[in-house]
C-alpha cells in the first residue's frame, strides 16, 4: 500500500476508525449503516438513519476533463457519485424509499464557476427524477453551497441522506451464517437505466487511479489538483492522457470517461429483491472503501468468507494495475474489481436473485460462500492464486 499511503490516503481508514472508536455503534453493530431509536417519531418499531458520503477526489478528474475538453456535462456524473455513495449504503440496511437528501458543495469560486454548480445541482435532480420511475422516492431538500477557496483547491461534492424506517424491514447482517452463499452484482457494463458503458470503478481509489494512470502533463498544467507537499515521484506518474481512446466492454471511449464513469446504483434491483424476497436477504455489503475486504467489518466473527468466483476484472482495473504495478492484495483492498454489491443468502434463492438482476441488465453470479471458522477470515481467489486476510 506504499503509493496509496505516500499520497496521504488510506483504503482502510485506520486513523478514522481509531478516532471514532469510543462513539456509540448504534442499535445494530454489524449493520452497514448506523441506526438509532426513532427520535424523530418516537415509535419503538422504527429507527432513524442519517448517512454522509461524497464523490471524493473523483471531482478532480471531472475538473481536468472539463478544462481539457469543455464538456461541462461530466459534472452531472459527480452529482450521481455523491448521491449513490449514500444511497447504496442505505440499500445495505434495507432502505430504498422515502429518503431525504441534502447536498454539501464546497468550491473554490476562482476555479469553479456557476455553470459547474448548475450541472451538479440539476444533475442531482435529474437522477432523483430517473429513480422515481423505478418507485424510489428521494426528496431533494437543497443543502449548503459554500465558497471556501482558502480550504479547497477545486470543489468537494458531498451529501447526507436521512430516513425513518420500520425495524421489521431492516437488514442488519446478523443473519449471515455458515452455509450462506454470496451473490455478487457486477459494477460494469451498461444496464437498463444507464445511458453509456460503465467501467465499474465507482468512487473509491480515485486518488490512486488518477496519479497512476495519467501523465506529468497534468501535474504541470493543473498544480491545483494535488497536494504540493507530495513527492514528485508519486504525482501523475502514468503514461496516459484523458482523451486517449480505449475500448472497454465492446464500447469505444477514452481514458477520462473510463475513470469518470458515474457510480452505478443497485437501487432498482434491490428494491424488487427487498420487496419480494426480503426474508432471503441475510446481509448486504457495499464494496466501497476497502474494496473486496469491506465485508470483514460487517460479517460475524466466527466465519470464513471465501470469494473464489469473482468476475474477471474489467479493463479499468487492468489499466490501473498495469500503471501502478500494484499487486493483487493492494488492488482487491482498494478497488471493487468489478463487483460493488454482494448479497448473502441461502442457495434456494440464488436463481431468483440472479434473474431479477438480469431483468435490469446487470450480471449477477454466486461469487463465494460463508464457512464456519474459529476466527474471522477472508480468502479471495484471483488469477494469480489465493489471498488471505
Amino acid at each position: 500500500m506504499s503509493l496509496y499511503n505516500d499520497r496521504g490516503v488510506s483504503a482502510q481508514k485506520e486513523e478514522v476508525h481509531a478516532a471514532i472508536k469510543n462513539l456509540d455503534t448504534g442499535l445494530y453493530p454489524r449493520a452497514f449503516c448506523k441506526m438509532y431509536p426513532d427520535y424523530l417519531g418516537g415509535d419503538d418499531q422504527f429507527v432513524n438513519i442519517m448517512h454522509a458520503d461524497g464523490a471524493g477526489t473523483k471531482s478532480i478528474l471531472a475538473y481536468m476533463y472539463w478544462k481539457e475538453t469543455g464538456d461541462v456535462s461530466v459534472w452531472k456524473g459527480i452529482a450521481q457519485d455523491a448521491i449513490i455513495m449514500n444511497l447504496d449504503d442505505l440499500l445495505c440496511v434495507g432502505v430504498y424509499n422515502n429518503i431525504i437528501f441534502n447536498s454539501t458543495i464546497d468550491r473554490n469560486k476562482k476555479r469553479i464557476p456557476g455553470e459547474v454548480l448548475e450541472q451538479i445541482i440539476n444533475g442531482s435532480q435529474e437522477l432523483f427524477d430517473g429513480l422515481r420511475n423505478y418507485g424510489i422516492q428521494i426528496r431533494y431538500l437543497g443543502g449548503e453551497t459554500a465558497d471556501v477557496g482558502d480550504v479547497v483547491r477545486t470543489v468537494a461534492v458531498n451529501g447526507t441522506m436521512t430516513s425513518r424506517w420500520p425495524k421489521r424491514r431492516l437488514i442488519t447482517n446478523e443473519k449471515i451464517q455458515a452455509g450462506d452463499v454470496i451473490v455478487g452484482f457486477a459494477s460494469f457494463g451498461k444496464c437498463l437505466y444507464e445511458s453509456e458503458y460503465n467501467s465499474g470503478l465507482g468512487s473509491n481509489g480515485l486518488t490512486s487511479a488518477r496519479h497512476d494512470v495519467l501523465n506529468k502533463y497534468y501535474a504541470d498544467n493543473y498544480p491545483e489538483t494535488f497536494e504540493p507537499l507530495l513527492n514528485d515521484s508519486v504525482v501523475y506518474i502514468g503514461k496516459h492522457s484523458m482523451t486517449d481512446p480505449i475500448e472497454a466492454g465492446g464500447f469505444l471511449t477514452n481514458i477520462g470517461k473510463l475513470l469518470l464513469s458515474p457510480t452505478r446504483t443497485y437501487a432498482p434491483v434491490l428494491k424488487v429483491l427487498l420487496e419480494q424476497h426480503f426474508d432471503a436477504v441475510h446481509g448486504l455489503i457495499h464494496c466501497s472503501g476497502g474494496g473486496q475486504t469491506k465485508c470483514l467489518k460487517y460479517v460475524p466473527d466466527n466465519v470464513r468468507i471465501v470469494k473464489d468466483n469473482l468476475f474477471t476484472p474489467p479493463v479499468v482495473f487492468n489499466l490501473i494495475q498495469e500503471a501502478s504495478k500494484a499487486d493483487d492484495r493492494e488492488m482487491y483492498q482498494v478497488f471493487n474489481m468489478g463487483c460493488r454489491m454482494e448479497l448473502y443468502t441461502d442457495v434456494v434463492h440464488v436463481n431468483a436473485i440472479i434473474k431479477t438482476a438480469a431483468q435490469f441488465g446487470i450480471e449477477a453470479r454466486v461469487i463465494g460462500r460463508v464457512e464456519a471458522a474459529e476466527k474471522q477470515e477472508l480468502v479471495i481467489t484471483t488469477g494469480n492464486g489465493e489471498i488471505t486476510w
